[in-house]
């Protein structure tokens, strides 16, 4: 089958390759423009324009897709389907139509649930213990397409954004292949979304990681995990910002502490009072320091029980 691709980071790469292996002809890959990078504004290229110089596929950058010339551009190259992962700009009703089979997308995310930029990290904040890959036919709409196929991916207490984009990623590819196969086969048969059951999924903002200790542990825990390795969740310690990368959630502490009371420090651990529940940290940096786990991190900071870290708000 011949197929365009549309995608930019790191979690289009694995669909790009699984689509490449899987004997599929790519006649052209459409990325974002390089960005300038570091103080030298050396341009940078998206991780999908460098796994398709590997492949020597020809690489499209338009800063603009919408654009007549964008679309005179696409025409040159003609493709049974579009296949779109995490690309970054919304495609016009005149590309969607333009592919005999249109457009599908690898979504990160179970639809309807959680359309939008960032579905997989909002599902660890949220608390879920499934998601997985939708491969969705494009329509006018946010993510709003019927659905056509769906590869399901655990989400342990263990995972953070980093682990869970990883599995995400490999799921990806193999879901974006099998379901061409059925395509091919005519064996895909779309499903319309139910848009009472969706959630929107925002783009993660760095100020989402501020941590408000009146919360209850399992809430942060969430929190911590669902932002790391970006843009990471904060709170401060006497003055400065300090980044939390690990956490457990631990049961209620005895003794009335207060949300953000530093309650119990052992050689490898910092426990701190929430709103329901405790924080065991075990993994933490502080500004101007390089991330470390608590052990190293106590030899250096004398962490003392009775002390507060910053909630939202202040101390």
């Amino acid at each position: 089958m011949k197929i365009l691709f549309m995608g930019t980071p790191d979690f289009a790469v694995g669909s790009l390759r699984a689509l490449v292996e899987a004997g599929h002809e790519l006649v052209a890959v459409v990325t974002q423009p390089d960005k300038a990078k570091g103080r030298s504004d050396k341009l940078i290229p998206t991780p999908v324009k460098e796994a398709a110089l590997e492949y020597n596929i020809p690489v499209l950058q338009p800063v603009k897709i919408k654009t007549p010339e964008a679309v005179a551009m696409l025409r040159d190259y003609p493709a049974d389907v579009y296949v779109v992962a995490a690309f970054g700009q919304i495609l016009s009703r005149e590309i969607l139509d333009m592919p005999r089979y249109g457009c599908l997308c690898v979504h990160g995310s179970l639809l309807p649930k959680y359309r939008g930029a960032s579905p997989m990290q909002h599902a660890i904040i949220q608390g879920e213990t499934v998601t997985g890959i939708t491969i969705m036919q494009m329509d006018a709409g946010v993510d709003t397409g019927d659905m056509l196929y769906k590869k399901e991916v655990e989400i342990t207490n263990e995972d953070n954004y980093e682990t869970l984009h990883d599995k995400m990623m490999a799921a990806g590819g193999k879901a974006i292949t099998e379901a061409l196969a059925l395509l091919e086969q005519g064996k895909l048969h779309p499903e319309k979304q139910k848009d009472e059951e969706s959630n929107y999924a925002p783009l993660i903002k760095k100020e989402m990681g501020r941590i408000d200790f009146s919360k209850s542990a399992v809430e942060l825990d969430r929190l911590i995990r669902g932002l790391t390795p970006w843009p990471s969740a904060f709170t401060g310690y006497k003055g400065k910002q300090l980044k939390l990368w690990r956490a457990y959630p631990m049961e209620e502490h005895p003794g009335g502490r207060k949300p953000g009371e530093i309650i119990e420090v052992t050689k490898d651990s910092v426990s701190v009072q929430c709103g329901e529940g405790s924080l065991r940290i075990t993994e933490l940096q502080l500004e101007g320091k390089k991330r470390m786990s608590a052990r190293d991190f106590l030899l250096g900071v004398k962490m003392c029980v009775g002390e507060y870290l910053e909630m939202t708000g202040g101390k």
